[in-house]
């Protein structure tokens, strides 16, 4: 069987034969676009029918994806609970062994910037949306420098060895 690309060449050569004869058709042609539309129109519905099939295919692709991603939600909010209630325990506790792994505390600090658009140049990083430059905010805040809207938050966070 042709396929559909060879079958529209084909038809493509009949119409520009009969236009050389100006469009006087001989039996033979007419005989030849009889099966070329019917080739046509069972290619065609092959076609529809694989892409509906893809269709449908990607349909259900894109509800397992869903329901991955639920999952991956739910389990990254367990995984959240756990951690602070493992947290929780440290901090009432203090830090403990059990077996081979050590539940203590490390402590962290991070730049929080209420307002980007209210800082000085020199602390932003120009990219395609603006953000602080955090580095350079936590120098200037660590080296003495006051700075409205910027602080540096001393966090503790779960450490699992």
């Amino acid at each position: 069987m042709k396929s559909l690309f060879e079958i529209t060449l084909t038809q493509k050569e009949l119409i520009n034969e009969i236009e050389l004869m100006e469009g006087e058709l001989t039996s033979e042609m007419d005989l030849k676009l009889v099966i070329t539309k019917g080739e046509l129109e069972q290619k065609s519905i092959a076609y529809l029918e694989v892409i509906r099939k893809k269709e449908s295919f990607n349909d259900l692709i894109d509800n397992e994806i869903k329901r991955l991603q639920a999952m991956k939600k739910s389990n990254a909010n367990l995984i959240d609970r756990l951690s602070d209630n493992l947290l929780t325990a440290v901090k009432v506790f203090g830090e403990f062994t059990i077996g081979t792994q050590k539940f203590g505390t490390r402590k962290s600090s991070q730049v929080i910037v209420d307002d980007v658009n209210s800082l000085p140049k020199e602390y932003k990083t120009i990219k395609v949306t603006e953000a602080a430059d955090k580095k350079a905010l936590k120098e200037a805040l660590q080296s003495g420098e006051e700075i409205e809207g910027v602080y540096i938050q001393e966090n503790v966070n779960l450490k699992i060895n």
